[in-house]
């Protein structure tokens, strides 16, 4: 909601050149959201669902954060201020789904780690001396 909103406000501003990323950030959270209402993160394993909403997070705080200086400094017109600090309110919730997802990855990872074949080694395997 908070990306459509700043798009709205770009739309809006002398700052229109700035839209593009805001409708891409809104687009892809709502592909994402639907992919997790609809259970697509369960039918595809294959796709590491949590790593693509970790690399959103941080892209998107990344570009919000550098296009709202952009559009709070150059630009003086009230729909691009507005944006400029809807952008700042993004990047903080984007940096805090950000921690989130990171905790969330981190699980993820260790969970697919634990299957994994060597990670059940026996104390024969893992001893070094030659007995024989």
């Amino acid at each position: 909601v908070l990306s459509f909103i700043i798009f709205i406000c770009y739309i809006a501003s002398l700052a229109a050149s700035f839209m593009m990323a805001p409708l891409l950030e809104f687009l892809l959270a709502l592909f994402l959201f639907f992919a997790y209402a609809s259970k697509l993160n369960e039918k595809f394993k294959g796709v590491h669902w949590p790593l693509a909403d970790f690399l959103r997070c941080v892209t998107a705080a990344i570009i919000y954060f550098a296009i709202s200086i952009a559009a709070v400094s150059k630009y003086s017109d009230g729909a691009s201020k507005a944006a400029g600090v809807f952008g700042f309110v993004a990047t903080i919730v984007f940096a805090i789904d950000f921690y989130i997802t990171f905790n969330d990855l981190v699980t993820f990872l260790k969970q697919g780690s634990s299957g994994s074949p060597e990670g059940h080694r026996t104390g024969d395997e893992d001893s070094n001396s030659d007995s024989d």
